[in-house]
């Protein structure tokens, strides 16, 4: 779920706006900004006839994740999980037969995060946590804020991103601090779990405003800035145009999504525009090697060609279910939502393959890729390793 929260600086124009806001202030996003969507009663799952067999190959408790948007992690022959309790769990792809668990100690907020052997974890009072492969601990690094979003780590840096606008490079060893890039909020901001893109040398993150960014990996320092979208409106809330994804890379391009804006890829070295389109997500965005896939703020789930932004199909009977970013698994395109079903559809047309129920709450995160097959997270802790035959 994402909410909204002030950012640093109040304007005294905005009290009719935080007076809304302490009213709604645990509302989901989609009816809090758009009534209109959000007054819709979701639809009804449609009929069909499969085209392929989804079944769960084990199914685990992973413990609930509370208001956060927690993600399994791939390591060497297993997936870890973490629940809001800080319970951390390791389970074996084939069989999901624990391998080991560990207690953080305290409540987390962001992760799984991984890279070269590391296990991270983020807390709401802002602390990071590293876990070798082993579930063994490594160290505890504080930062500026709460950890919405799983910290990634390459090469010798872990980077991450706090609630407050802050990004920060830490020493993977030791978890001492090497850099911190920081840009101001604007005065109305969404509350995302919004992480980072790593390739290479550079950093990619977008921003509340629209703004995306290429950062050293090194030293932190500004590659290059690229505007994806402008806030536009008469109000604070008409004029949200946040980046509460993780961008992607395709290519020479990074593109990224903004609530209330566009979809935008960017060339990867200097930040020049390739190509926009008006589209409104805060879940994310996937990639193969024809298009680029979105789920947009209605639910609808839609593909666009990569080199150009051309609608290439749009998938709309999933409205108001609240869809999770998708997942490209072979020649299908996998989401959740609301209620807990996973979907199958075809990367062709995005017609509907298959479909499987699990627990009935929220998988509010996109499914991870596992050795052949895919996992789901639900809310309520129930973690799901599936295959399509």
């Amino acid at each position: 779920m994402k909410r909204l929260t002030f950012g640093m600086r109040r304007a005294a124009s905005l009290a009719a706006a935080g007076f809304a806001l302490q009213l709604a202030g645990c509302a989901e996003l989609s009816n809090l900004l758009t009534p209109q969507a959000g007054a819709a009663k979701p639809a009804s799952l449609v009929e069909f006839k499969p085209g392929a067999a989804l079944r769960a190959l084990w199914q685990a408790s992973a413990g609930a994740a509370a208001n956060y948007s927690l993600q399994p992690a791939m390591v060497e022959g297993g997936v870890v999980v973490v629940d809001a309790a800080g319970h951390v769990i390791a389970l074996d792809t084939q069989t999901g037969k624990q391998l080991w668990n560990v207690d953080a100690g305290s409540k987390i907020s962001g992760g799984v995060g991984s890279g070269e052997e590391l296990l991270l974890l983020g807390t709401p009072k802002g602390y990071v946590l590293a876990y070798d492969s082993k579930g063994r601990f490594l160290w505890r690094t504080e930062v500026s804020s709460e950890v919405l979003a799983a910290p990634q780590r390459a090469g010798a840096v872990v980077v991450v991103r706090t609630g407050d606008g802050r990004i920060f490079g830490l020493d993977a060893a030791d978890g001492k601090r090497k850099w911190v890039y920081q840009r101001p909020l604007p005065a109305l901001s969404l509350r995302s779990d919004a992480g980072v893109l790593i390739n290479g040398s550079t950093v990619y993150a977008g921003f509340a405003g629209g703004k995306l960014v290429a950062l050293n990996l090194v030293n932190g320092n500004l590659v290059w800035e690229a505007t994806v979208s402008q806030p536009r409106g008469s109000t604070e809330l008409e004029r949200i145009a946040d980046i509460t994804s993780s961008p992607i890379l395709t290519g020479r391009a990074v593109c990224a999504v903004a609530y209330q804006g566009r979809v935008a890829c960017f060339d990867s070295k200097n930040g020049n525009p390739l190509w926009t389109k008006e589209l409104s997500s805060t879940t994310g965005l996937a990639v193969d090697e024809q298009n680029i896939y979105v789920t947009d703020e209605r639910g609808a789930v839609i593909a666009l060609a990569k080199d150009s932004g051309t609608l290439v199909w749009k998938q709309d009977k999933l409205a108001g279910r609240k869809v999770s970013a998708p997942l490209v698994h072979g020649n299908n395109l996998v989401v959740g939502d609301f209620e807990g079903y996973v979907h199958v559809l075809a990367i062709g047309d995005g017609a509907f393959v298959a479909r499987l129920a699990t627990d009935g709450s929220p998988i509010r995160v996109r499914p991870t890729a596992l050795e052949k097959n895919f996992a789901v997270q639900t809310a309520n802790g129930g973690l799901y390793a599936l295959t399509i035959q």
